[in-house]
């Protein structure tokens, strides 16, 4: 069932229950209302009937005329009967019947006053004790008047009801249909957003009720998804340049060295091109290995407690033993009085990989004969290592792409490398709950500051 459907049905239904409710009030309480007050003028009816007929002898003459005025002035379809203390009739006037039994008498004695229905009749009887003898008086009557306007009542209200429910329902379908136009426009724009379409954004992001919030949500999820639609594309690209590169070379060394017969050494430099060549689709293959591997859900990988700053160390004589040139400078910005806090838990062998390649990208892009810089950093419950370089810098629109395997920045493209490094590094770091930040100024350097939780909490001591 459609949402519009069922706000309606609910909106109709909380409304008519509500109405429902109403009209049973009020009803029930006109007729409690009804009874009493009819109770009442019925009772004082009983009192002017044993007056009249039993205390006439005590009254003056203008008491006893006004008596029987006031006895004259009867109910609709009243019936009286008066009963002596045997519970013979002593008097009786109108043509209604009025039930009578030894029970009710002995109530009427006991009680001094009752009231019941007999039918549509209601009843008051009461026990007269002015002579030396009681008697009963029971007067009765149908208000006739006043059930007609209840029932009366009773139409108009089921009219009613039936009346209001049909404007209910009109108007629930009025209101669904507003209520959900916000949605319905969402709905309307989603549709014609395509994976060619991922720049469009929805247009009711603007206010602050819940569509609104929605809107932003799944227009943040639109700039998600367009950035790795982006990163996607840029990969497939980069990985297609970097891929084709050796194997073109390859091939044009092969296909040059087949079109005559060369000299031995000839074939040596060809088959030393090719060897090298083959070389980097090796490493190109051994990244890609990697950047999988990095990929793999955390529980499946093997953690152990490691002294941060000892990792370093050995990314440092790694990397110095690939390229002895390089100068690298590690030092400590807080080295900590607790050395339990350098201690951070993952995988030796992932973390290392990571290091040595930050380390080895800023001695790429770091001009000969100068250091990159490595900082260790104690802050709160983080190991944090920044490496500086005074390279070439990154512009700003690339920094979002530098974890995207094979992209390559436009002024390193003159440089050895497969742009491989960083987002393996990137990858690793995620799956030990870590960070990668990459902060660079073009012509001035770079700075790549990796963050791992410590594994060791510190508590300073409660002096």
């Amino acid at each position: 069932m459609k949402i519009r459907y069922k706000l309606s049905l609910q909106f109709t239904s909380i409304f008519a229950l509500i109405l429902i409710f109403f009209s049973l009030v009020i009803y029930y309480f006109t007729s409690i209302y009804r009874q009493e007050d009819f109770y009442k003028r019925i009772h004082r009816r009983a009192l002017i009937t044993a007056k009249y007929i039993l205390d006439s002898d005590k009254m003056s003459p203008a008491e006893r005329r006004q008596s029987q005025i006031n006895y004259y002035q009867e109910l609709p379809y009243e019936a009286v009967r008066v009963y002596n203390s045997n519970g013979d009739l002593y008097f009786a006037e109108g043509d209604g019947e009025v039930g009578i039994n030894p029970k009710v008498l002995s109530r009427i004695k006991q009680q001094k006053i009752v009231e019941y229905e007999q039918g549509v009749r209601q009843v008051v009887g009461i026990y007269h004790t002015a002579q030396a003898s009681g008697f009963y008086v029971l007067a009765s009557s149908v208000d006739a008047y006043s059930l007609r306007k209840l029932q009366h009542l009773k139409v108009i209200l089921i009219v009613g009801f039936l009346g209001s429910m049909v404007i209910v329902i009109i108007a629930g379908w009025g209101f669904s249909q507003q209520a959900l136009k916000p949605i319905t426009k969402v709905v309307s724009e989603v549709e014609k957003i395509s994976a060619s379409d991922l720049h469009m954004r929805l247009s009711n992001a603007d206010g602050k009720d819940e569509i609104s919030h929605l809107a932003q949500t799944f227009n943040k999820m639109l700039d998600r998804l367009e950035l790795s639609f982006e990163m996607q594309s840029t990969f497939v690209s980069s990985a297609s340049h970097e891929l084709r590169t050796p194997l073109t070379a390859m091939i044009g060394e092969l296909e040059v060295a087949l079109m005559k017969p060369r000299e031995p050494e000839e074939y040596a430099r060809v088959l030393r091109s090719t060897l090298e060549d083959a070389r980097l689709l090796t490493e190109l293959s051994n990244g890609l290995l990697q950047i999988a591997q990095a990929s793999l859900d955390p529980s499946k990988i093997k953690l152990s407690y490691l002294r941060f700053d000892e990792l370093v160390w050995t990314a440092h004589d790694q990397v110095l033993k690939r390229l002895p040139d390089a100068h690298i400078s590690i030092n400590f910005a807080n080295f900590p009085d607790d050395e339990d806090r350098l201690m951070v838990k993952g995988n030796e062998a992932l973390l290392l990989i990571a290091v040595v390649n930050v380390l080895e990208n800023a001695i790429k892009f770091t001009p000969t004969g100068q250091t990159v810089n490595a900082l260790i950093i104690l802050r709160d419950s983080e190991v944090i290592l920044e490496v500086t370089d005074q390279g070439l810098g990154i512009k700003e629109e690339d920094l979002k792409h530098v974890f995207v395997p094979f992209f390559r920045a436009e002024n390193v493209r003159n440089i050895t490398g497969h742009g491989i490094g960083l987002p393996l590094a990137e990858r690793i770091l995620k799956l030990h709950k870590g960070q990668i930040v990459v902060d660079s100024i073009l012509d001035k350097g770079t700075k790549v500051t990796i963050k791992l939780p410590q594994a060791y909490m510190f508590i300073p001591a409660v002096p």
